[in-house]
């Protein structure tokens, strides 16, 4: 089984379409048998479950992800974990054990609206550490 996660600084990357690096594990009788990071190579949104497809990902854990996201993924077969945070190498060790938490509804939806100052990307508040009144990307 192969398990890719959002990644950032060893953390858990928390928008899925801006995610610059996947890390990625190959899980065999339930233990690690490697893990490496992957460059997404500035792809982003739809274009990424290409390259998790790709890598072979079986599963996909991260934080905030779209609905178009989504159904990507899920076209792909590649089963979604979201609204995870934390450190990657717990996640994926939780995941292996049966005691993954995450929300299945986590989504980012600040592509919805605006916010008075014309339109609205992560790039402009670090996504992940900001709540525009009406969303999160958590």
């Amino acid at each position: 089984m192969r398990i890719a996660l959002t990644h950032e600084n060893g953390q858990i990357f928390q928008h899925f379409g801006h995610t610059e690096q996947f890390k990625v594990y190959t899980v065999e009788n339930g233990k690690i048998t490697e893990k490496v990071i992957v460059d997404t190579n500035g792809r982003g949104h739809g274009a990424l479950a290409s390259v998790l497809m790709s890598l072979g990902a079986d599963v996909l854990i991260c934080g905030g992800i779209g609905g178009g996201a989504q159904m990507a993924l899920a076209n792909a077969g590649i089963k979604l974990f979201s609204g995870v945070s934390g450190d990657c190498d717990e996640a994926v060790k939780a995941f292996i054990e049966g005691n993954l938490g995450y929300n299945p509804n986590a989504k980012c939806t600040h592509h919805d609206h605006e916010h008075g100052e014309g339109e609205h990307t992560c790039a402009d508040h670090g996504c992940g550490s900001h709540n525009c009144g009406e969303h999160s990307c958590r």
